[in-house]
């Protein structure tokens, strides 16, 4: 069913060429939002997201960026505000995991992780917002992790950058919230996706009070109800889709 809250709307989604980042795709789609697929090597899997949008009665296109380039996002935001007229809402979904006890945790490792979703954040939001705060309207969604909230072994890289998202889009939140823009996180615990192919999902899943992993379509769906009016009154609040974990 088309959301008329959002006919017509431009959304940008980050690292959209597979898993949760496809799954927001598939949800705005159905919203009759137009959907720029970001991806950085993966234009298989970006192609393969669209062609599903466009199942679902969507239309987009991809877009080939890396985040952490500013240069190349400025392109891509004035790019698409030019064509398009407006950007109404992008979700930063990009991310990497590179796992490892912090002791022995290189710098690298550290760094790529932390670029991807903070710099990465820094990079699309503010030059979208700028173009919001004209337009006097617009909603913009960075997904974190519920290793944000709560301690999990190995994962310092990845705990400091989506508990940074959470921080900063909180600040956002309150500097335009009086804009008519609306700054909201979401939190995924365990969601069925590549990213925890490795993980021991038997024994995190002892750990969910729902005994299960979430689908990427239940973090999508949260996704589409903060892009949607019908979430008017919500900014600067992070919603934790976790299967009840804490």
């Amino acid at each position: 069913m088309t959301d008329k809250n959002m006919e017509k709307r431009t959304a940008i989604v980050t690292g959209a060429s597979k898993g949760i980042g496809r799954a927001i795709c598939l949800e705005l789609a159905k919203s009759d939002c137009y959907l720029i697929i970001n991806y950085m090597r993966d234009k298989a899997g970006a192609e393969q997201t669209l062609a599903l949008v466009q199942e679902v009665g969507g239309s987009g296109e991809i877009s080939q960026f890396d985040v952490r380039d500013a240069e190349a996002v400025n392109r891509m935001v004035a790019d698409v505000h030019a064509r398009l007229g407006s950007i109404d809402i992008l979700v930063n979904n990009a991310g990497i995991i590179a796992d490892g006890l912090f002791v022995m945790m290189s710098r690298e490792n550290w760094q790529s992780v932390i670029s991807t979703s903070l710099d990465g954040f820094y990079n699309l939001t503010q030059p979208v917002l700028e173009r919001m705060v004209r337009q006097r309207r617009g909603a913009i969604v960075s997904i974190s992790s519920a290793s944000a909230l709560m301690a999990n072994r190995g994962q310092a890289n990845y705990a400091a950058a989506k508990a940074g998202l959470i921080a900063a889009s909180r600040s956002v939140a309150s500097e335009v919230a009086r804009l008519g823009i609306r700054v909201n996180v979401v939190a995924p615990g365990l969601i069925d996706t590549e990213m925890v192919k490795d993980a021991p999902v038997a024994n995190i899943k002892a750990l969910i009070p729902m005994a299960r992993i979430g689908q990427p379509a239940e973090v999508a769906k949260v996704v589409r109800f903060l892009c949607s009016n019908d979430a008017s009154y919500i900014t600067g609040q992070t919603i934790s889709v976790n299967g009840g974990m804490f």
